[in-house]
């Protein structure tokens, strides 16, 4: 009994190898990615198991042979059966690594191919090659997306999503195929869907936040467009005057061959009618933008180089047109930008002699600025590598078109793209135009200078754009003209541009109030990266300049000021000298010292403790009450520990330069934190 029990349990275990070999050979052969890939990883698991336990089974069957004769024969048999077939599974997992590998070959030259016919555009012989390489290689990812991606161009959507997903099968965290997906439900208007598809781009990878916030946009901004859209018909279907006199108006702007006295008449009633969001709807839905591409007599005067005076009148009635379709509607900002003439006409605009033409036209590009899809398009549709010189020249004009043009200036800042388009033109054409600005303070619009040198500063954010401006010589003399000046003339009237020449020549990195933001440029940036800088403003007699500056008072003043000077002192030996010789007895050092300002008073002390190098300074302050005041602020009545640091770097100074001071300092009771000095002035 006990060996026929034995006998039916290995016979069971055989069957069951049996079916879970069948199971394993169906997984291998199944057309799934995912099946297959699991089958292969457990065939090549058990081909594994199988040599390592070789040796091992065999003393087993010997030892069953002892035990029971018809039990070993039937072990036997199962482990030849097993040994056999695992065999014939290891040759032919050889056989298929040889042909996945020539497989592999093919389906990539094929991809190429496809590639180089998606290039071309020519995107039907593109899905051929993808879908031929498929048929090889039917796990292959990038064939899916590959596909998909000329499925969207061929606005085949349906068949671009179900590629998606099979390319999902073979990576489920292939970003591409769910930004395609996205694109895809996009198209279909399926919102919902496009934006999961990007949800999960952020879930797998949340560094593509840039990338997830301009795709969600752009479907809000698509349903946006749908539902004006949708809105709009119900007022033409419903019989709505204004929705009506839209229509009627293009129609008869769309005659040919009129006089262009007609066509300005009929685009300033247009303007007229134009009242909201739905007319802006209207405009577009009734193909208004065409007005300037289909009709002949209005391009004409638009693109006139030298227009007569018919044609200005036309040219600012379409640009008024345009500011009326485009306010708050990106949609047709975005359309408005796709046509070439105006896309070509735009810059000769905006550097027009005609005052309204100008004017209207700056108007029009901040309606762009003010928004960040609207900058977007700007640097997207133009190039803007001449706008900054451009706009720049408007520092000159003395009415408003000044303070648009640098609102728009600093708007544009804020796009990457757009300092990137400013390195082309910075040497050759922008720092001459910037230098003969500096030098003009007296005959431009101050607040726009003003603005103007801050702009500056903000682009100096690139630091392409940092290392030119350091090493333009010419800048760094027209700054320091224009402080000369500005002390000269002594007037509020040029307050404004002190400031920000000021904040020019620091390195300004405090809190700031909205005066001391609009002041920071250029020297903000540069001073602490180039020696060079800090050596020109040297010898250009900055420290004098910020002595004087200093003795005149205020709080703005001494930020900007002291900070300077901290900058140049740190680095500079002939800084040193000049603040000893241009403040006597660090008469205005010593003053700011005693500030309610802590980073006044910091900077002070480390301006003070750079200086003591120089011969005969410590000296000078012997019948003076400096031990004390920087015991106090070294002995922690201040609440920033740089201030404390800088106080007792200086007093461990003075008192090793001048040892006449510790007999002061005794009296204070303050040797304590001499010695603690002395720690920071070794470290120093």
């Amino acid at each position: 009994m006990l060996a026929d029990r034995e006998q039916e349990e290995a016979f069971q275990r055989f069957l069951r190898r049996v079916d879970d070999i069948a199971e394993l050979v169906q997984g291998l052969n199944s057309t799934d990615p995912g099946v297959k890939e699991k089958a292969t990883a457990e065939a090549e698991k058990r081909l594994h198991d199988q040599e390592n336990s070789k040796e091992e089974e065999s003393k087993t069957v010997v030892d069953r042979t002892v035990i029971n004769t018809q039990a070993s024969d039937v072990a036997n048999a199962e482990a030849v059966n097993a040994d056999g077939f695992l065999a014939i599974l290891e040759k032919d997992a050889k056989e298929r690594a040889k042909r996945r590998k020539r497989n592999e070959h093919l389906a990539n030259a094929l991809k190429e191919k496809g590639n180089d016919a998606f290039r071309k555009g020519d995107y039907v012989i593109a899905i051929q090659r993808y879908t031929e390489g498929l048929e090889i290689l039917k796990d292959k990812q990038e064939l899916y997306t590959n596909r998909a991606q000329a499925y969207l161009k061929m606005q085949e959507y349906e068949k671009a999503i179900n590629d998606c997903e099979w390319a999902l099968k073979c990576n489920e965290k292939c970003i591409k195929a769910y930004f395609l997906m996205g694109k895809a439900h996009l198209a279909l208007k399926h919102f919902n869907e496009s934006r999961q598809c990007y949800e999960k781009i952020l879930q797998i990878d949340p560094q593509k936040e840039s990338l997830f916030k301009d795709c969600m946009n752009e479907v809000n901004l698509e349903e946006k467009r749908m539902k004006d859209e949708e809105r709009a018909m119900k007022e033409v279907e419903s019989g709505k005057l204004a929705a009506l006199s839209i229509e009627e108006l293009l129609q008869k702007l769309d005659r040919p061959d009129q006089n262009i006295l007609y066509y300005t008449g009929g685009i300033r009633l247009l303007t007229g009618a134009i009242k909201d969001c739905t007319e802006q709807t209207l405009f577009r839905t009734n193909n208004g933008f065409s007005i300037l591409k289909d009709n002949e007599v209005v391009r004409r005067g638009f693109c006139a180089e030298r227009k007569n005076a018919a044609e200005v009148d036309l040219s600012v009635s379409l640009l008024f047109l345009w500011q009326a379709v485009c306010t708050g509607n990106e949609e047709n900002q975005r359309l408005l930008l796709t046509y070439p003439d105006v896309n070509a006409q735009l810059p000769k605009l905006l550097s027009s002699g005609v005052l309204e033409i100008q004017k209207q036209t700056l108007a029009l590009i901040s309606l762009y600025s003010e928004n960040e899809n609207g900058r977007r398009l700007l640097v997207r549709h133009q190039d803007l590598t001449k706008w900054l010189q451009i706009l720049m020249m408007l520092v000159n004009s003395t009415d408003a078109r000044a303070s648009s043009a640098m609102n728009i200036l600093s708007n544009l800042t804020e796009e990457e793209r757009f300092k990137t388009q400013c390195r082309l033109m910075l040497s050759t054409s922008v720092l001459p135009l910037f230098t003969q600005l500096l030098t003009s303070v007296k005959l431009v619009n101050q607040a726009a200078l003003a603005r103007c040198i801050g702009i500056m500063g903000n682009l100096c954010a690139d630091v392409v754009i940092r290392m030119q401006m350091a090493e333009c010589k010419e800048c760094w003399q027209a700054c320091l003209k224009l402080v000369d000046e500005c002390f000269d003339v002594g007037t509020p009237k040029y307050q404004e541009c002190l400031f920000a020449v000021l904040g020019l020549m620091m390195n300004l990195l405090l809190e700031s109030n909205g005066i001391i933001q609009r002041a920071i440029g250029v020297l903000s940036r540069i001073l602490p990266a180039s020696l060079s800088a800090v050596e020109e403003a040297v010898k250009g007699g900055v420290v004098k300049k910020m002595i004087k500056f200093l003795k005149a008072g205020g709080q703005i003043a001494s930020n900007y000021g002291i900070k300077t000077l901290s900058i140049c002192t740190r680095s500079n030996r002939q800084a040193q000298e000049d603040l000893v010789k241009s403040d006597k007895k660090f008469s205005v050092l010593m003053k700011l010292l005693e500030s309610e300002n802590e980073i006044i008073v910091g900077n002070a002390a480390f301006c003070l403790g750079q200086c003591l190098v120089v011969p005969g300074a410590a000296t000078s302050l012997l019948n003076s009450n400096v031990v004390m005041i920087l015991l106090k602020h070294a002995g922690g009545d201040a609440t920033r520990t740089s201030v404390q640091e800088n106080a007792a770097i200086a007093l461990g100074k003075l008192c090793v330069a001048e040892p006449r001071h510790i007999v002061q300092l005794r009296k204070l009771n303050g040797l304590a934190i001499l010695n603690s000095s002395m720690k920071y002035v070794h470290s120093t």
